[in-house]
């Protein structure tokens, strides 16, 4: 399917932000709502957006948000999907479900060995948690990390590997303990938002551990 630069944009926004309305995608590209409408139709043609309806909280009219269709979700990376369920299963069938489990484990090991390279200058926690982000999405995560009070959220708007994780759920626990390992014993990581799960996207909160004492 082809697609202009601009259709694209409003995707990836939609990836980032969805469900939204039409203004956010507008100020975030800096085009008019009358251009984000055009796009958006087009792509609902296309079969990529789809709409809800939200009844205003007080006066005035409903509110129209947009999110990606599963098909669109397609477009973004997705690391050969089909192969490495494919290995999964073929690593549960021929070892068992403990050794698969020992297997995610290896990977999440090694993997928490290169992601602490890129922490190692970090002085403090937000420091730690946006170059952990940067990583993830140099992976393909497109990982941004908001503040939130004293904590942070770490936000994570695409999984590369979701087909393989649905497949094999230890892959998500182990990417969170992954999480505190790399982001060290003063943090605390809770996962609030979950892809899995039904939410648009993965989210986790970093907060400061508690000083004991």
């Amino acid at each position: 399917m082809s697609l202009s630069d601009a259709k694209k944009r409003v995707l990836d926004v939609l990836k980032r932000r969805g469900p939204v309305a039409v203004g956010p995608v507008a100020r975030e590209l800096d085009i008019t709502e009358a251009a984000v409408r055009q796009h958006l139709t087009a792509l609902e043609q296309n079969g990529l957006v789809g709409s809800v309806v939200s009844e205003p909280h007080g006066p005035g009219r409903p509110a129209t948000y947009w999110a990606l269709t599963s098909l669109a979700r397609d477009l973004f990376p997705d690391r050969h999907a089909d192969l490495t369920v494919e290995l999964i299963d073929a690593i549960r069938t021929a070892i068992g479900p403990e050794g698969l489990a020992k297997v995610m484990a290896t990977r999440a090991g090694r993997q928490s060995a290169l992601y602490a390279e890129a922490v190692a200058d970090a002085e403090t926690l937000g420091e730690k948690v946006a170059g952990l982000a940067a990583r993830r999405t140099g992976d393909g995560y497109m990982a941004e990390v908001v503040a939130d009070g004293d904590d942070y959220i770490l936000v994570e708007h695409n999984c590369p590997v979701c087909e393989a994780a649905a497949s094999c759920g230890s892959l998500c626990d182990a990417e969170l303990r992954m999480f505190d390992s790399v982001l060290g014993p003063q943090a605390v990581v809770v996962r609030e938002q979950h892809l899995l799960s039904g939410d648009e996207r993965c989210a986790y909160r970093v907060s400061r551990r508690p000083s004991e004492g």
